[in-house]
């Protein structure tokens, strides 16, 4: 790989806490000048850790961290000329919007010329150029992240780093700064890693996304490439909603595959792990990949119609038992799918997804 596409690079990192608490385990992770990769997972899986462990606030018990060649583990936090966003802002109280955007600099001792221009430069950039004399006290929540986010980005760090910024505000805000920090991303060309529980968040964010699981590094890939076409039953739980059946291999052609489910139905799929005929495994299909009709496809009953707005959430209860999930948006629901209706299940064999049923990856 060129030094461009090396610039961040765990190796073999791992952190390990009194009483042997694993939070990070092995990671081995590269990431590209100018990219914009978020750590995803659930509580404890080890994603802060990682990213304090790249700010300099934690430090690993094994393995190395290099960012632009240069090995991190004797480099203090503030000598790593590393941006930061903390979920909780950070911003200091007695100060103005733009002496808090203006502390990275002061505290470099840069000129003031220099200081004043930078500063009215990133005002602008978050939206916020006429609140520069006003105290965190008298911003709204929204407000606050864009002066925490300008203050990360004034010195003109190479990287900047992102621990779940927008976890206070409501969800309309969020997204609409979801999409905003995106711009200025993408306006600015930083490298920038962020961490959130959100698989929303994520996916509409990043250009690569980092799954974490126990301390483990589970996939990574692109949005597209971890919603679509999931590694592991838990990245396709996780990332999303995912139908997901136990079942066995009766036919295999190449990457596609016939599975029998234990329900009793035979469905297609593609192959997601090296298995053979009469291999277990675990078929995984999308809400919305699965098409109900009145005559084709496995019978199965409506339970439940539950209405979105934009779509509306079928759960349907099969003869075997088994339950599983449809969705279909509300202008295209037909007028035969009502509660105890009795109708059909089925979808295409590139729309699930046979993967290892492996007891660490197997549902919980």
């Amino acid at each position: 790989m060129t030094d461009a596409a090396r610039f961040v690079v765990f190796d073999k990192v791992r952190k390990t806490y009194p009483g042997g608490v694993h939070a990070v385990r092995d990671l081995d992770l590269e990431i590209a000048r100018g990219e914009f990769v978020t750590f995803l997972g659930p509580s404890g899986s080890g994603k802060t850790t990682s990213l304090m462990m790249l700010a300099g606030f934690e430090t690993p018990s094994a393995g190395d961290i290099t960012l632009n060649g240069k090995a991190l583990a004797n480099v203090p936090p503030y000598r790593r000329n590393i941006g930061m966003v903390f979920q909780n802002y950070a911003l200091f109280p007695h100060m103005t919007v733009a002496e808090n955007i203006a502390f990275p600099l002061t505290v470099r001792r840069t000129p003031r010329a220099e200081i004043e221009a930078a500063v009215l430069g990133v005002l602008d950039l978050v939206q916020l150029s006429g609140m520069r004399d006003r105290r965190p006290a008298q911003l709204s929540g929204g407000q606050q992240q864009r002066v925490a986010l300008a203050r990360a980005l004034v010195f003109n760090p190479p990287l900047v780093l992102m621990d779940e910024p927008l976890g206070a505000l409501d969800r309309q805000l969020r997204e609409h700064m979801q999409i905003e920090i995106k711009h200025i991303h993408a306006r600015l060309g930083v490298t920038l890693v962020y961490v959130t529980h959100d698989q929303g968040e994520a996916l509409t964010m990043s250009d690569r996304v980092a799954i974490f699981r126990d301390g483990r590094l589970e996939q990574v890939g692109s949005p597209l490439d971890v919603y679509e076409r999931p590694g592991t039953s838990f990245v396709a739980r996780f990332v999303g909603e995912s139908n997901q059946f136990a079942g066995t291999i009766r036919e295999v052609r190449g990457e596609a595959c016939v599975v029998e489910l234990d329900g009793g139905w035979t469905v297609p799929a593609m192959l997601a792990h090296a298995a053979g005929v009469g291999a277990r495994t675990i078929v995984s299909v999308r809400p919305e990949r699965i098409r109900l009709s009145a005559s084709e496809g496995a019978p199965a009953r409506v339970a439940e119609l539950i209405y979105h707005g934009d779509h509306i959430r079928v759960r349907l209860g099969a003869e075997s038992g088994q339950e599983l999930f449809v969705k279909i948006l509300s202008g295209a629901a037909p007028e035969w799918l009502r509660p105890e209706a009795i109708l059909r299940a089925a979808w295409r064999g590139e729309d699930a997804r046979a993967l290892d049923p492996s007891p660490a990856d197997a549902p919980r």
